[in-house]
């Protein structure tokens, strides 16, 4: 696995993806706009091909509600984690173009490691974020991204808090949870999951060592929702549908009880 610091302007140009034109219905989100990075779209999950065997469990590209990753973290910091943020990694599986991990620099982490398996996303994703810190708007401690699979990728060893948006189906998830519980159970550390679209939620409630702290709709503002509707209603096949609000839970390690 590639495991590489945010990279350089020099980046080569990324390639183009089914659902990254405006043939394909591409439609821009005002967060792109109005901070010049590029993480809007919309890409089928089987369109997300990298050679991979998890390949056929990838979901599909779209970048998160702002407003709802914002209502999240407040939720989050409410449930009285393990450590401070300045003593917390984020960490954002399934990356993507990474607009959740530019969200994320903006708060005082410790540090902000995003993972991501297609290395189109990943090259559109480094680009974002070295005009991110241009502009100044990096206050975590350190920013990187690594190329390749969540699955092989260990778990910081500093208090983390995950953060996924639904990146692949609930057979890959449930290899992640596998690994993350083993390693957990040989160290002591803390854990939070932030789970967006949890579409596979019985993944994490069939694991007696997380315990849920919250589930419930977190609601778009009014600007996101409108925003992702038209990028919805732009879509030629129309296989995804958009709503006011995602579906979202947050989970803490607890360890295995004796």
């Amino acid at each position: 696995m590639k495991d590489s610091l945010v990279a350089t302007a020099s980046a080569k140009r990324p390639r183009s993806l089914p659902g990254l034109t405006v043939k394909d219905g591409y439609t821009v989100h005002p967060f792109d706009l109005k901070f010049g990075v590029r993480t809007s779209g919309l890409i089928a999950g089987r369109h997300l091909k990298s050679g991979h065997r998890h390949d056929r469990h990838s979901t599909a590209y779209f970048g998160v509600a702002p407003s709802v990753f914002a209502a999240l973290m407040q939720r989050w910091r409410s449930l009285r984690p393990a450590r401070r943020v300045e003593e917390t990694v984020f960490l954002d599986v399934g990356a993507g173009m990474g607009r959740a991990m530019l969200l994320a620099a903006e708060m005082p982490f410790k540090e902000v490691v995003g993972v991501e398996l297609h290395p189109t996303l990943v090259r559109i994703a480094r680009r974002n974020l070295v005009r991110w810190r241009a502009e100044g708007r990096v206050k975590a401690g350190k920013v990187r991204l690594v190329e390749g699979d969540a699955v092989e990728l260990r778990l910081p060893a500093a208090p983390t808090v995950a953060f996924l948006f639904n990146p692949f189906g609930a057979p890959v998830l449930k290899r992640l949870l596998k690994g993350w519980a083993e390693g957990l159970a040989a160290q002591s550390n803390s854990l939070d999951l932030i789970y967006v679209n949890n579409e596979h939620e019985n993944a994490l409630s069939q694991m007696r060592e997380f315990t849920r702290l919250f589930i419930g709709k977190v609601a778009r503002s009014r600007g996101d929702a409108i925003a992702d509707y038209k990028i919805m209603a732009n879509q030629p096949d129309g296989e995804y549908a958009s709503s006011n609000f995602e579906d979202c839970s947050i989970w803490r390690w607890k360890g295995i009880e004796n």
